[in-house]
């Protein structure tokens, strides 16, 4: 399994699409922020901190090998403001798995904008990609994120309890996971999530 996706997509409001080294200030102005950081294995990024992750972000446009990251930049078609970022990690090659993550800036959360570009990764793991289960993780406390999971469809998988040091305390995290056939289902339904 390779993927190259065909940039940019598109979605009914939004276009993903890589990262550009202009993309900077845009994306150090939510990853500056505490509330942002606060479920993040980062600390709040300074500008040259972002500057370095943007750079990096530029070339995690493919699948080539196992452990390969797509990283895209979530933008608004209205205003063409850069919004958050959504990811999709190829697991394991084997067992064709795969990992969605997603960052938004929380001035636009509440919109459905989220749910929407995560539903782009989903379709693009479980098309082109020839995933077969793709999983995404958060913090138990992080509840706007596994809220959204829920909405993509996606089932929950674990709970687990103080199993890490997560910034100076016990971790407990949510697995949440969804595989081809749930997929494909609740696209054959018409349906995408709600919004």
């Amino acid at each position: 399994m390779a993927l190259f996706p065909d940039y940019p997509i598109r979605t009914g409001r939004l276009t993903l699409r890589p990262f550009t080294r202009g993309d900077v200030d845009a994306v150090h102005s939510y990853r500056r922020r505490e509330d942002v950081a606060r479920y993040l294995f980062d600390t709040p990024l300074s500008r040259e901190e972002c500057a370095l992750a943007v750079q990096q972000r530029t070339g995690q446009v493919a699948l080539r090998n196992e452990g390969d990251k797509v990283i895209l930049a979530v933008e608004l078609d209205d205003n063409g403001a850069l919004i958050g970022e959504v990811s999709l990690i190829w697991r394991s090659a084997e067992a064709r798995q795969g990992e969605v993550g997603w960052i938004f800036d929380p001035g636009y959360q509440g919109r459905g904008f989220a749910t929407e570009a995560a539903n782009a990764m989903l379709d693009l793991a479980f098309g082109p990609a020839d995933i077969h289960r793709v999983s995404a993780r958060c913090d138990v406390r992080n509840e706007r994120s596994w809220r959204l999971m829920e909405r993509l469809g996606m089932r929950k998988e674990a709970h687990f309890r103080e199993h890490a040091l997560f910034k100076s305390r016990w971790d407990e995290e949510f697995i949440y996971a969804m595989l081809w056939q749930e997929w494909r289902a609740l696209r054959a339904l018409g349906g995408q999530g709600a919004t």
